[in-house]
């Protein structure tokens, strides 16, 4: 863990966890799951709530969930044109908008915590896509309250290992993105094939 991060969540506790969490669903390059997993060893030790730990962090990503999904709503196709100017952004975009079509609701619940790299791209999506707001919000919640959930639990339950937490919280979030993504990849090749037969019949 980078040695600045527990002083930083010590000096300014809950309100450095809500503004972390807010700006990574921004796409903000910003360690929400390290400061969650921080946040939650500090409720071990006393030093902090663990009401407000969670609270501050499940309050920060749904308010950074309602942003996204406003400039997605408000200027979607104006910025999609900006964001897939690099490809890395391109394709994450790309993928967001295949989960969001693929699944829907579901969709964005995954995004929050199972594919959480994946989140941001979908609000943007999903505002784009003029999807409900009310559907939307009910499964990012859902989806939020499990990703905090997750992290805040496990810095406080291996406040010891936090380093250690953190190390293997990172390679499984990969692992499992990385097999979301090639499932999805599959299914809308599967279904590219089908149209493609009808087309032909």
């Amino acid at each position: 863990m980078t040695d600045w991060l527990p002083g930083l969540v010590a000096d300014w506790g809950v309100a450095v966890i809500a503004l972390t969490t807010f700006l990574s669903c921004l796409a903000l390059p910003v360690p929400a799951s390290m400061v969650m997993l921080t946040g939650g060893a500090f409720t071990a030790t006393g030093d902090l709530a663990l009401w407000a730990v969670a609270g501050g962090a499940l309050a920060g990503a749904v308010l950074g969930d309602q942003a996204g999904y406003s400039l997605g709503w408000r200027g979607g196709a104006a910025l999609a044109p900006r964001i897939a100017a690099r490809p890395r952004r391109a394709a994450a975009l790309a993928r967001a908008r295949g989960l969001v079509e693929e699944r829907g609701g579901a969709g964005v619940f995954l995004s929050r915590w199972l594919v959480s790299p994946l989140g941001p791209w979908v609000n943007l999506v999903a505002g784009a896509a003029e999807m409900n707001r009310a559907r939307f919000t009910l499964w990012a919640v859902a989806g939020e309250c499990v990703w905090v959930a997750l992290y805040v639990g496990l810095g406080r339950a291996f406040a010891e290992y936090i380093d250690a937490v953190a190390e293997i919280a990172a390679d499984v979030s990969g692992i499992l993105a990385g097999t979301v993504v090639a499932l999805g990849l599959g299914l809308w090749l599967r279904a590219a094939l089908r149209r493609e037969r009808r087309r032909r019949k």
